[in-house]
């Protein structure tokens, strides 16, 4: 088992090959044992340049590969092969599934019916809201959460999967060494022991930045569907939906304020065609029938008499009062609270204490408060 997956990790390093290149020759000589024994000069017959022939069959590049096989087994992490029957189904269908899979987590999240929620690392507090409702209600229901661990609206969705207890996927543009942006090295933890961190790069590559669009190919390969929040004109996160249209997945999108930078993305693929998303049922509406009738099935009418909410979060007179001058899409400063509410410091920060406990805030940096959807 370990030579084979030598043989793959011998394949996904050599440069100038790609994954295309490998899926090629591999369609040609059916295993990578095979393709690693063939001569050179009939390697250079199938199109392979001559100096990448002699780089996939040297003595250099497979001492190399056993030094990172080592390394991930000291450090945990399982790699999966094109061979592996843990490999995700979904992800072998697209066009280029990457050669090598390194993991760290539950491997059977990978497997899970999944949706990816991606947008702006630049989002607005209206953006993490929908992000975080959109991913804790999925997730709650069942779906796995695919995103790519970057700040703003990646983060959100990750976040809004382990409130709900359910599984997420965080996809890097780095090798499983190199958590970026650093700030998230713990959310990657909570996701190693709630889900799965993943990724197609050796164990220590750095995020480069041409890394991130490759990588993107997965989160959209994974998933079911993929679900924009917000992104800018030039936001990388647009290719994510357009590797999605290829690869003949669902696209969705959560509209935005026009007046807004961040809403050009989503409010651009709905004029495109993308189903307009407000709640959860909008995306599960639009997937497979099987995995609609799965989640749905749990959720039928509750019997007369049966009250929806056996325990209603009950808000004193105070609380009301401070979550009428909260929004949704706009951060409030405590000072401003402070003026508007006419309550002392101690009194305000109390009801702000509790409203968090009952969820129906959620703090920001810099003592700011936004209202939970």
């Amino acid at each position: 088992m370990h030579e084979e997956t030598l043989q793959f990790l011998i394949l996904a390093s050599v440069e100038g090959l790609g994954c295309r290149g490998v899926h090629r020759l591999l369609n040609l000589y059916k295993e990578p044992g095979t393709l690693l024994r063939a001569p050179v000069a009939n390697l250079v017959a199938q199109g392979l340049p001559e100096v990448v022939a002699k780089m996939l069959l040297s003595e250099t590049r497979r001492a190399q590969a056993e030094i990172e096989l080592g390394n991930c087994l000291q450090n945990g992490i399982r790699i999966l092969t094109l061979s592996d029957p843990a490999y995700p189904k979904l992800l072998r269908e697209i066009y280029d599934p990457p050669i090598v899979l390194f993991c760290k987590g539950d491997i059977g999240c990978l497997s899970h019916h999944c949706v990816s929620i991606v947008g702006s690392r630049r989002a607005t507090p209206y953006g993490i809201n929908a992000a975080e409702k959109l991913a804790r209600e999925l997730a709650a229901r069942g779906l796995a959460i695919c995103s790519g661990l970057a700040r703003g609206i990646d983060t959100a969705a990750h976040r809004g999967a382990l409130e709900a207890k359910g599984k997420t996927v965080a996809v890097l543009g780095s090798g499983l060494n190199h958590i970026y942006p650093r700030e998230n090295k713990k959310l990657a933890q909570q996701i190693e022991a709630h889900g799965c961190v993943i990724s197609e790069f050796p164990m220590n590559t750095s995020p480069s930045p041409q890394n991130f669009p490759i990588r993107n190919r997965i989160i959209s390969g994974l998933s079911l569907g993929t679900c924009l929040v917000e992104a800018a004109e030039f936001s990388g996160s647009l290719i994510t939906g357009r590797l999605a249209l290829e690869q003949n997945r669902e696209v969705f999108a959560v509209p935005g304020n026009i007046t807004s930078k961040t809403s050009f993305g989503p409010n651009l693929w709905i004029k495109q065609g993308a189903k307009l998303v407000q709640d959860w049922q909008d995306i599960v509406e639009e997937l497979p029938r099987t995995v609609k009738e799965k989640i749905l099935a749990p959720l039928s009418p509750p019997q007369a008499g049966v009250p929806p909410d056996l325990f209603p979060v009950v808000l004193t007179g105070a609380e009301k009062c401070v979550l009428e001058l909260l929004r949704s899409d706009e951060a409030v400063h405590i000072d401003q609270l402070l003026e508007t509410s006419r309550m002392s410091s101690s009194e305000l920060l109390s009801v702000l204490f509790d409203l968090e406990l009952k969820d129906k805030i959620k703090q920001l940096p810099g003592k700011s408060f936004v209202r939970k959807f």
